[in-house]
């Protein structure tokens, strides 16, 4: 029996669930599926149709609809063969085609920069999962076998994939709340971008593994009893943190794997709500619990509508155990997140299948993506679709959920247009805070409006959703004639004619770079966020003094200051126009090269040596030389220049830096600085 023959043969033992005639067509399509990838191999040499063919599989143990199988069997096919849309159509229906098109890449932009085009397929299924979040279901099976096969890659590609993994569809999958899949794909994005890292917390959490298996089915036993005495029938379950959550929270707290306790934790699972709460006392009376490691997830449900109660407690000979409590549905819903809404159930009706009240679903609805270019489209995503929510008040008790990081300013224009374009104050738990202040979690907030207070420039800079800087700068632009602002550009005093339609011709231009954009940018006449290129002659950086000049059809040029290459601009004098790098909180940037020993976690170790100072970790780069050293650079931002003393023997103090040095520009050097 040949491999494809075998697996075939597996796939179709999995099938159970459908019914005959809808197995037949699931079926049929996987013989059509793999003659069409007949001759085409994998990267490691198997035939390609192994990858849809575990794709499927995937989605069978997710339970979805035998439609949504039909279409991870032929996810590749527009692709990677010949078979054209109105064939896939005729073939299995138009649902099943739509399916495949919104996770197909985009064609049409084949000759166009890589990253734009890998962009623009992102934001197209993230638009499709708005018609139908089977799209995206079946893309994060496509990820994960993906990603599950990801050695068989050049390094570079790997880490070029994983960091895509990490930043878009490890968040999707939790915002979805498919628990399970965004930990995998956490974990596997961490073994290609941080193997020594990877290795480390695998050899550790693995080095005393039966010694805590032995010790958790000490405080099960425990608990069993405890929950016997008040006839609570319970199932528990040991839960082993994923790596990637070490690593997070190794670099957050500034730890050593020696000193992280609660690598393993406890699920209680119960039929009511009622008995979560009296499982949670049980608890608390049996161990101590810490403070603030609380948290009331069925009170107040994560967006995914995760459900569940959260608490650490200090155990046996004083160590610490998460332990948490919830129902058998909502752990139903936890490790099937919006899936759930798709399990299989003979009978099943289209209303069943509505997912218009996801949070995710109505925010992607509510953008006008055509006006955003492709890097300001991926920002947004990355910065409010997928990152932390944290849900506050109104003064009603109205549930509003925000991007962590939000300010009063997003909660104005989330409650009315009207309200943002007015707000003059807030206020949160009852005490005025700044409209610039980043809001915590829980709080109660109120608007303080007046007839006279309109939206200022500098809102752009503290407004973190898309809507609010969507009103804010369609406000600016229908009352502040002196003042140009489109897309991403904003500048003071309109220049002359000429010069207007050289912007003009340049609004599609667009150039990224690798740096933290919330923390750096480009000012223009005080201003920042205009549209700029970056010249390639001297390809300036954070911490460069620069020059910018208005270039025919190409927008606003970036050079270093002492670029040769200026003086032979025509017109430089009457073309130039202020510029310079800008922090928020108007801090000094500098280059820092070191060299450290392997087998280390260098970012952490860094920004923990920085944040000693206040200092914040800009962008870094790593350079393995050989087995055993590392060359890194990175790019620091600190309060004032004085402090880079402190901050280098900081870093020097890491016992596995070797050296490290300072890599000032010429113009820094002049200064003194």
């Amino acid at each position: 029996m040949g491999q494809v023959t075998k697996l075939l043969d597996d796939f179709n033992k999995l099938l159970d669930i459908y019914t005959e005639d809808e197995k037949s067509d699931i079926l049929s399509a996987a013989r059509w599926a793999e003659g069409l990838h007949h001759n085409q191999k994998r990267a490691s040499g198997e035939p390609y149709f192994i990858h849809p063919l575990n794709v499927a599989q995937v989605l069978v143990n997710l339970k979805l609809d035998y439609k949504s199988i039909i279409a991870a069997l032929l996810h590749d096919v527009l692709e990677d063969t010949m078979v054209t849309k109105s064939e896939l159509r005729k073939e299995f229906g138009k649902e099943v085609m739509l399916l495949v098109d919104g996770v197909t890449k985009i064609a049409g932009l084949r000759a166009k920069n890589k990253t734009v085009q890998a962009s623009e397929t992102i934001r197209k299924m993230l638009f499709a999962m708005v018609k139908d979040i089977r799209v995206i279901l079946i893309k994060l099976a496509d990820k994960l076998h993906n990603m599950r096969t990801l050695e068989y890659l050049d390094p570079g590609k790997q880490k070029k994939i994983a960091q895509e993994c990490l930043d878009i569809y490890a968040p999707l999958a939790a915002r979805l709340g498919i628990s399970w899949l965004k930990d995998e794909l956490e974990d596997l994005s961490l073994k290609y971008l941080q193997p020594q890292v990877y290795q480390q917390i695998k050899t550790f959490v693995s080095g005393k593994k039966s010694e805590r298996a032995v010790y958790l089915e000490r405080v099960k036993e425990e608990i069993y009893k405890a929950a016997e005495q008040e006839e609570i029938k319970v199932t528990l379950k040991t839960r082993a943190k994923h790596f990637f959550s070490i690593y997070y929270k190794l670099k957050k707290q500034g730890k050593r794997l020696e000193e992280i306790y609660d690598l393993l934790g406890i699920r209680i699972l119960c039929r009511t709500q009622a008995e979560c709460y009296t499982i949670l006392g049980i608890v608390h009376k049996l161990w101590m619990p810490i403070s603030g490691r609380f948290k009331d997830y069925i009170a107040m449900p994560k967006s995914n509508r995760y459900q569940s109660l959260h608490t650490t407690v200090m155990c046996y000979e004083g160590k610490l155990i998460e332990i948490q409590i919830r129902t058998y549905e909502m752990n139903n819903t936890a490790e099937y997140g919006i899936a759930a809404h798709w399990l299989y159930k003979k009978g099943f009706t289209k209303e069943r299948l509505r997912v218009e009240d996801i949070p995710l679903i109505n925010k992607l609805k509510t953008w006008d993506n055509g006006n955003l270019v492709t890097s300001e489209f991926l920002k947004e995503i990355k910065q409010e679709l997928l990152k932390d929510s944290i849900y506050v008040f109104t003064p009603r008790g109205d549930v509003i959920e925000l991007p962590k990081g939000a300010s009063a300013i997003d909660f104005a224009y989330h409650i009315h247009t009207e309200v943002g374009n007015h707000c003059m104050a807030s206020k949160a738990d009852g005490v005025i805070i700044p409209l610039r202040k980043e809001l915590k979690n829980a709080q109660i907030i109120e608007v303080v409006t007046g007839q006279n207070a309109r939206p200022h420039l500098n809102w752009l800079k503290y407004a973190k959703t898309a809507r609010a800087r969507a009103k804010i700068r369609h406000w600016l632009n229908q009352n502040d004639p002196g003042l140009i602002l489109e897309q991403n550009i904003i500048a003071r005093n309109r220049p002359s004619i000429e010069k207007q339609q050289d912007i003009k011709k340049s609004k599609q231009q667009i150039t990224t770079k690798f740096f933290d954009k919330n923390r750096v940018g480009i000012v223009v006449d005080h201003e920042r966020n205009l549209l700029i290129r970056f010249a390639k002659c001297c390809n300036a950086t954070p911490g460069d003094t620069i020059a910018g000049y208005i270039s025919r059809g190409r927008g606003i040029t970036i050079h270093k200051k002492n670029c040769p290459n200026l003086k032979y601009i025509k017109e430089i004098n009457d073309r130039l126009i202020d510029v310079e790098w800008e922090t928020f909180s108007s801090k000094v940037t500098r280059h820092v090269k070191i060299i450290a020993r392997t087998g280390t976690d260098i970012f952490s170790e860094i920004e923990g040596a920085i944040k000693k100072y206040n200092g914040h970790l800009i962008e870094g780069k790593l350079e393995e030389k050989d087995y055993d050293t590392i060359s890194a650079y990175f790019t620091i931002e600190i309060d004032k220049k004085d402090d880079i003393k402190k901050v280098l023997k900081s870093i020097r103090a890491v016992p596995t830096i070797l050296n490290v040095q300072l890599k000032m520009t010429k113009e820094q050097e002049e200064d003194g600085a």
